[in-house]
């Protein structure tokens, strides 16, 4: 039933609010791939694509170069996640969809004319496919599975499976296909491997649909099934999720933004700190100490406590808090490898004190200084980016200036900026690819 429903979806029946946030994630993620697109994880997975790859058919994103179709969207998939800034969808299920989706969409659109519109149905149709089935197998991340790689791979093969415009037959097998091949643990937080998974999804959902479409079958039950993804992947299944409400809203509306370089979950705390700033001491030394509550899940995936890269520190609570306090951001600069084990940051880190607090939501904070006998709380109640506490659509497009403008320059990114918050009038989204690749800019090497 889902997929007969996706496979008949037009760009008509997308609502405005969907609409809006097809523009919103799409912006935002090319900012973010931009971005990482010279991280040095990137250049050792270019070195080997190059030498084992195919024929170069797809642009990899801020470079002058193509790659094959299945590697250029596990380049551009990584890429997009490996800084950790890329959105994330937290109503139900916690998974970075855009990375996975639009790495596979964007390889794909060189095959031939695709609009603006079909690009924007098929993201959000990927949206539907992803979030659904991670609401269908609730006990999904707590089993240790990273939801980007897992149903990334689900997300990314229905996706592509309706870009390619295939029936509701073949697009379940595509669904199929792409759920067959979902991996992705989170014992990879803080490697290289952590962001390969959202590369690999997007390959995954590549070789799913053009299977599909070449009539390579699958179980028609992929998620549902007595032994489908909900049952195996997840110690508790709830198959009727995945069509409940279908056609109401579409997912993409819950989707949210990250103003911080670092896992969803310290958010809530990295808010918390940055506004008791303002009670900062002169003399760190009269520092007693800041306690922050957080909801337990925050520690469990964030609980790196001696951070030796900057990979490492975007799942630490203690370094975020640290340089959220230090430097009053949590930006790209904050998680480098520099900073993780910079002598400053260190000794502040022996400062904070986490507390698991269940009663917290997990966008939720509370936080306390004590310096020199003075006392200081503060409440975060949603965190900066979810969807009830959103970044506007300037702060999206600041954003993307800050991610893209060092990579391509500023005209470029104005045009991209301008080209994806018109897309739906957008008759051939190369045109919007060619924007995104270019040979290094003075300086870059």
């Amino acid at each position: 039933m889902l997929c007969a429903h996706l496979a008949s979806a037009r760009y008509a029946d997308l609502t405005p609010a969907a609409v809006r946030e097809a523009r919103r994630g799409m912006l935002d993620w090319i900012g973010c791939a931009l971005a990482g697109s010279t991280h040095p994880t990137i250049g050792k997975l270019l070195c080997v694509l190059k030498e084992i790859g195919g024929r170069p058919l797809a642009t990899v994103i801020g470079h002058d170069l193509k790659l094959g179709l299945l590697d250029a969207a596990l380049a551009n998939g990584q890429m997009g996640h490996v800084l950790d800034l890329d959105d994330t969808h937290m109503d139900g299920v916690v998974l970075h969809a855009s990375s996975p989706v639009l790495a596979t969409l964007f390889a794909l659109a060189e095959r031939a004319p695709v609009s603006g519109a079909e690009l924007m149905l098929a993201y959000a149709v990927g949206f539907e496919a992803g979030v659904r089935t991670g609401r269908a197998s609730p006990g999904h991340h707590t089993g240790g599975w990273h939801p980007t790689g897992t149903l990334g791979s689900i997300a990314a093969g229905v996706a592509a499976g309706k870009f390619l415009n295939l029936d509701g037959q073949r697009l379940n097998y595509a669904m199929g296909i792409a759920a067959t091949q979902a991996a992705g643990m989170q014992l990879n937080r803080g490697t290289s491997c952590k962001s390969f998974h959202a590369g690999k999804a997007a390959s995954n959902g590549v070789l799913a649909a053009l299977l599909a479409q070449s009539g390579f079958d699958s179980s028609q039950e992929i998620v549902e099934g007595k032994k489908g993804f909900c049952h195996i992947y997840s110690d508790t299944a709830e198959p009727g999720q995945l069509v409940a409400g279908l056609g109401q809203a579409w997912m993409i509306e819950g989707n949210g933004h990250k103003p911080y370089a670092c896992g969803i979950l310290l958010h809530a705390l990295i808010d918390a700190v940055i506004a008791l700033r303002q009670h900062a001491v002169a003399d760190m030394s009269t520092l007693d100490g800041i306690v922050l509550q957080v909801h337990p899940q925050a520690l469990t995936v964030s609980g790196i406590t001696e951070p030796a890269t900057g990979l490492q520190a975007k799942f630490s609570a203690l370094h975020s808090a640290a340089v959220a306090f230090a430097d009053g951001a949590a930006g790209i600069a904050q998680y480098t490898d520099a900073k993780a084990v910079d002598t400053g940051i260190v000794a502040l880190r022996r400062k904070i004190k986490l507390v698991a607090n269940e009663s917290l939501r997990k966008d939720e904070a509370l936080a306390t200084l004590t310096a020199g006998g003075a006392r200081h709380e503060l409440h975060i109640e949603h965190a900066s980016g979810t969807v009830v506490n959103p970044m506007t659509d300037s702060a999206i497009k600041e954003k993307f200036k800050a991610n893209s403008i060092p990579i391509v320059g500023e005209e470029r990114a104005s045009r991209i900026c301008d080209m994806v918050w018109s897309l739906e009038r957008q008759t051939d989204v190369r045109d919007l690819i060619a924007l995104m690749a270019m040979a290094p800019a003075p300086g870059r090497h």
